[in-house]
């Protein structure tokens, strides 16, 4: 909890959006507010406004670097972690556009329209982007538009910018981040493993392949060169890697309930969650196995309970449905965390609790 930012860490520095993303290396961010929050609730003080008027100064970007799914990244980074990553999910691009009726040529093509129509500091949302593509006579119809936009980023061509009200935005990367930083592979690898580590640990290879879909002789590759940063630790009998700097850190007393978005690292940064999550919990937060996480409530590290909300203009309503037993002062804890969200958003909060 502490590499992860959600408890006091003693040396990370995390009073703002560019310092938090560039202590992670990417962050989930898949659903978009989801995002807003991951970040919120790692910058008290801080609402939703000022964090995304930080992304509109371009202190971070969302694309898509591993796995197929949208993150929050340094928006100097963002080029060589495609490159590093994102291009593995590349791999099966050719049999998904076989499935939706789509030609490589038809890529390159969607590719081409959508530089030419942001070139010049150019912003188009979604709906704009796709209608651009249809002028040109490409067939946007069912996922094809997805995959297209998908496409075109995972290329480097364009990223998606700040949410325009609710509607995705994009420009040209090069446009959005225009002074790249440009490490080598094994630098670059090294960099990534660092940053995973540092925001996970205690992790194994095995681990930090499956967050950033690489080879796991390329994570090997990573933690063999992470450095002396980084210390070994037996986490079950297994080698495991983790912030050197966490070994002999004193533990601060803090209020360990926490009220955090289903996206978020604290679930998607591991493939293997029963740290967090009671193997009896999981269809709770992942009904069905869709993959659709649901926001959690958290205590001390595990998984307690789950929330719902509907945001108004004034008030911002939660329904709260707990896994385990809470008592009435575990209840006024849960609530004081919801209310961090809610002050987050500028509303006033009402939380309903099952009768």
């Amino acid at each position: 909890m502490t590499s992860l930012l959600l408890r006091p860490h003693p040396t990370a520095r995390s009073s703002s959006v560019a310092e938090v993303v560039a202590w992670f290396g990417a962050m989930q961010a898949q659903d978009a507010a989801s995002g807003m929050w991951s970040l919120g609730a790692r910058l008290p003080g801080l609402s939703h406004a000022d964090v995304h008027d930080a992304l509109e100064r371009r202190e971070a970007l969302r694309t898509w670097p591993m796995r197929g799914t949208i993150h929050l990244v340094p928006a100097r980074d963002a080029r060589w972690m495609l490159e590093l990553t994102g291009v593995r999910s590349l791999a099966g691009a050719a049999t998904r556009r076989a499935q939706l009726g789509l030609a490589e040529a038809d890529a390159a093509r969607a590719t081409e329209v959508l530089g030419e129509a942001l070139a010049g500091g150019g912003r188009l949302t979604r709906a704009q982007c796709l209608a651009t593509l249809t002028a040109a006579g490409i067939d946007t119809g069912g996922q094809r538009g997805y995959h297209l936009l998908w496409y075109a980023s995972v290329r480097g061509v364009t990223c998606l910018t700040p949410n325009v009200g609710s509607a995705q935005t994009f420009a040209l990367l090069d446009e959005w981040a225009p002074a790249p930083h440009r490490p080598d592979r094994d630098e670059a690898l090294a960099l990534l493993t660092r940053r995973y580590v540092r925001s996970h640990g205690p992790v194994t290879a095995r681990e930090f392949a499956g967050w950033t879909g690489l080879t796991l002789t390329d994570a090997r590759r990573g933690f063999a060169a992470a450095g002396a940063a980084l210390a070994a630790v037996r986490v079950d009998g297994e080698e495991a890697l983790v912030d050197a700097a966490l070994l002999d850190a004193p533990r601060e007393p803090v209020d360990d309930v926490l009220a955090l978005p289903g996206f978020d690292e604290y679930l998607l940064g591991y493939k293997d969650r029963s740290l967090m999550l009671d193997p009896a919990h999981k269809d709770a937060i992942v009904p069905g196995g869709n993959g659709v996480f649901q926001a959690t409530l958290v205590r001390a590290g595990r998984v307690v309970g789950t929330w719902k909300r509907t945001v108004g203009p004034d008030r911002v309503t939660v329904t709260a449905r707990p896994l385990v037993a809470v008592d009435p002062a575990q209840r006024v804890r849960v609530e004081r965390a919801l209310g961090r969200y809610a002050a987050f958003l500028d509303r006033d909060l009402r939380v309903d609790w099952p009768a």
